[in-house]
């Protein structure tokens, strides 16, 4: 198992890797909206953007692409913001579809309203 590190991305807030890959499979660590140690959370659209930014990131650093995705978990502290977050997730992936599943829980770590973690393959 390779553990996947980049200082371009933000440090995790816990004892975990920013991911892990075995076997062409790559799992990426949910991702909340930090940027410069500070979480951008003056709303969704800001703290959703920043989420993607940040996984992106992480999958430059891993030489893959959107298209690499194989599947999203997507957690939101209100579901009433599932239609603003859909939106920014589908320009994100820029046509490609993978598998997902979205949901509402109490809590996110430092108070962030959106948590998403991604698998994929080289």
């Amino acid at each position: 198992m390779k553990i996947i590190y980049t200082k371009n991305a933000p440090e995790p807030v816990g004892p975990y890797s920013q991911g892990v890959e075995k076997n062409n499979m790559i799992f990426f660590s949910g991702q909340i909206g930090l940027k410069n140690g500070e979480l951008q959370n003056s709303n969704i659209e800001t703290e959703t953007k920043q989420v993607l930014e940040n996984l992106n990131t992480l999958l430059k650093e891993t030489n893959l692409e959107k298209k690499n995705i194989l599947k999203a978990s997507i957690f939101l502290t209100n579901l009433d913001n599932f239609q603003i977050v859909n939106k920014i997730y589908e320009d994100f992936l820029e046509g490609h579809k993978p598998a997902r599943e979205t949901v509402e829980v109490s809590k996110l770590p430092l108070g962030a309203k959106i948590e998403i973690s991604l698998i994929a393959m080289r």
